[in-house]
């Protein structure tokens, strides 16, 4: 019981004082997810340069999960490479499953807290929100050789 307590402090912190809410001057790529099924809605903006995410922020409405899974992820993936960016994603992904392997749990530090949202099918896609979002903008945006970000089918 202590250790839900835990995690409901986490979730509440991240959605109260949220880091990460913010616009991104400079941002190199920009997403807007949404979640229609309950209103969600992030706008998701990253600044890219040689390779790695060197700052992230997002803005727009959501339920009190979508906000805190959005800024835990900004919390792990900045100073990280697209291609870590994107295993992190993997893993919260398998995750929110149930499908992680327990051993990569602590790769996803404090988004861990959301690990128990696989038992309510309803808030599934609230969490996952902020992570498809930065997927798919980081699929649709290809790093050239210099380590620049290009927008090319975004």
């Amino acid at each position: 019981m202590e250790n839900r307590s835990f995690y409901n402090e986490i979730l509440t912190e991240h959605n109260l004082r949220p880091a990460n809410k913010h616009d991104i001057e400079g941002a190199t790529v920009t997403l807007e997810g949404i979640n229609p099924s309950c209103g969600d809605d992030i706008i998701l903006s990253l600044k890219v340069e040689d390779g790695v995410i060197v700052d992230g922020g997002f803005t727009g409405d959501g339920c009190a999960i979508s906000q805190a899974s959005a800024d835990m992820m900004l919390d792990l993936i900045i100073g990280k490479t697209e291609e870590e960016a994107r295993r992190l994603g993997d893993i919260f992904m398998r995750m929110i499953r149930g499908e992680v392997d327990e051993s990569e749990l602590d790769e996803l530090e404090e988004s861990q807290a959301l690990k128990d949202i696989s038992h309510m099918p309803a808030r599934v896609k609230c969490a996952v929100l902020g992570w498809h979002t930065m997927d798919e903008m980081l699929k649709a945006a290809g790093i050239d050789e210099s380590g620049s970000v290009t927008t090319e089918g975004m």
